[in-house]
C-alpha cells in the first residue's frame, strides 16, 4: 500500500525513529497504512545502510548481461558514418549481413547509440496532407512493367556549369537503372541516355513522367519528341497530375538520398559528378537494403527487361483509314481537300504518319498510332479536338 503523504523520506524518518522507541511494527504499519512487509524492508534496509536507505532506490541492475559491447557500438557508429543517409534498420540488416558472426543489438537499440552519437538528425513534423486521387496511373507487380524518369533540379558545379542529372529507375524493384549527369534537358542528349538504358536492360511497358520537357509539351496531345520515340518504340506515356510529384513518390524519394550523397557539395566539373552518380548507382542498387523489399537490395529483385529494343523501326500503317501521309519537317501536315491546304500538327510529330479518314463531308479524323489526335475540318481550315 502506497504512503498517506507525498513527502515519503520524512514519512519513513518518522516511520523509522517510532520504531527505534519502541513502538509496535504492526500498530506502526496500520497507522502508516502500509503492509507489515514493506515496515520490515524500510527497517531491515535502515539498519543495513543507515540514513540513505530511506531515499528510492535505483532498479537499474549492476550488471547487465545484455549491454552492447564498445566494439560494436564503434562499428556501428563508423558504419552509420559510412552512409550517414541510411537509418537504423538498413544499418541493422547490412551489418548484420557482412558480419554474420557477430550479434548486433535491436533496431531501437542502434537507434539510440546514433542519438548519444550525435548522428541522428530530427526530421521536423510535417503537416498531413490528404491523398491525391490517381485511379489513371497504373501499379506494377513485376520489374519493367513501370520506369520512372525525371531530371533532378539543375545545380551549379565547381567549374559553373549546370548539371541536369537525368535519372531511370524500375518502380517495382526500385532499381536505379541510370543517373546521368547532362547539360541539359533537351530531347537529343535525353533520347541518348534512353537509347543505351534500352540496349543495356531492355525496354519497360510504361514510362511515368512528370509534364515537363522533354518528356512532355505544351503541344498537340501533350506530345514531344522523345514521347513521340516512345510510343513508336511500343512503350506506354503515362503522365502524373501537374502539381502532385506525390504520385511519382518512390522516384522522388529516390532523389532526395541522391541529393544528400551527390550533390554537397557539388563535384567541380561534370565527369567528377558523373563518378559520383556512377557511385552512388552501385550502392543504391547492390548495398542499399530497401524496406519496401523486406530489406532486400534492389539488384536481388530486379531482372532485365524480356521486351528488347528494336534495331529497327517498321513505318506506320493504317489500313482502316483513307489515307496515310508524313507529317513535314516543320510539323505541317499537307493535302488537297479543296481551299484547305495544311494543318499543322505540332514538331513533335515531324517525320511520322499519320491515318486520315472522312468521318463526315467536311471533316477528316487524324490518328496518329491507336490515338485520335482531332478532326480536320475543311470549312475553317485547321485541326479541332472536338
Amino acid at each position: 500500500m502506497p504512503w498517506k503523504v507525498s513527502d515519503e523520506v520524512n514519512e519513513r524518518m518518522h516511520f523509522v525513529s517510532r520504531l527505534e522507541d519502541g513502538e509496535r511494527m504492526t500498530d506502526l504499519c496500520m497507522e502508516f497504512g502500509i503492509s507489515r512487509k514493506t515496515g520490515y524492508k524500510i527497517w531491515n534496509r535502515f539498519r543495513l545502510l543507515g540514513p540513505r536507505a530511506l531515499y528510492d532506490q535505483s532498479r537499474r541492475p549492476a550488471m547487465s548481461p545484455r549491454t552492447t559491447s564498445k566494439e560494436i557500438q564503434k562499428l556501428i557508429v563508423e558504419f552509420r558514418k559510412k552512409h550517414p543517409t541510411w537509418g537504423a534498420r538498413k544499418l541493422k540488416v547490412e551489418l548484420e549481413r557482412r558480419h554474420p558472426a557477430l550479434t548486433f543489438p535491436a533496431q531501437s537499440t542502434v537507434y539510440e547509440i546514433l542519438k548519444r552519437s550525435d548522428l541522428v538528425v530530427p526530421r521536423p513534423k510535417c503537416r498531413k496532407r490528404g491523398a491525391t486521387p490517381s485511379g489513371h496511373l497504373a501499379d506494377s507487380h513485376a520489374p519493367n512493367e513501370i520506369w520512372c524518369v525525371d531530371f533532378k533540379g539543375d545545380f551549379l558545379l565547381g567549374n559553373r556549369h549546370r548539371c541536369y542529372p537525368l535519372t531511370l529507375s524500375d518502380h517495382y524493384s526500385r532499381f536505379l537503372l541510370g543517373c546521368e549527369a547532362l547539360e541539359n534537358t533537351k530531347s537529343p542528349g535525353a533520347q541518348t541516355v534512353f537509347e543505351a538504358t534500352f540496349r543495356k536492360y531492355g525496354m519497360p511497358y510504361i514510362i511515368r513522367t512528370d509534364n515537363g520537357a522533354p518528356f512532355a509539351s505544351t503541344g498537340l496531345m501533350g506530345l514531344s519528341k522523345l514521347s513521340v520515340w516512345w510510343m513508336r518504340l511500343g512503350i506506354i506515356v503515362e503522365r502524373i497530375a501537374p502539381g502532385h510529384p506525390e504520385q511519382n513518390g518512390r522516384h522522388e524519394r529516390m532523389h532526395r538520398t541522391l541529393k544528400l550523397e551527390t550533390c554537397r557539395p557539388p563535384a567541380g566539373n561534370t565527369l567528377q559528378q558523373q563518378e559520383r552518380f556512377d557511385g552512388f548507382q552501385y550502392e543504391y542498387n547492390h548495398e542499399r537494403p530497401h524496406e519496401s523489399l523486406d530489406m532486400k537490395r534492389p539488384a536481388d529483385v530486379y531482372t532485365p527487361s524480356p521486351k528488347r529494343f528494336p534495331e529497327h523501326i517498321e513505318q506506320l500503317q493504317y489500313p482502316l483509314h483513307d489515307e496515310t501521309l508524313r507529317v513535314s519537317g516543320n510539323g505541317h501536315l499537307y493535302f488537297n481537300f479543296g481551299k484547305c491546304r495544311q494543318v499543322y500538327l505540332g514538331i513533335a510529330l515531324a517525320g511520322q504518319h499519320v491515318g486520315l479518314r472522312e468521318v463526315d463531308e467536311h471533316r477528316w479524323l487524324v490518328s496518329f498510332l491507336d490515338k485520335n489526335l482531332g478532326y480536320i475540318d475543311k470549312r475553317i481550315g485547321r485541326l479541332v479536338t472536338e
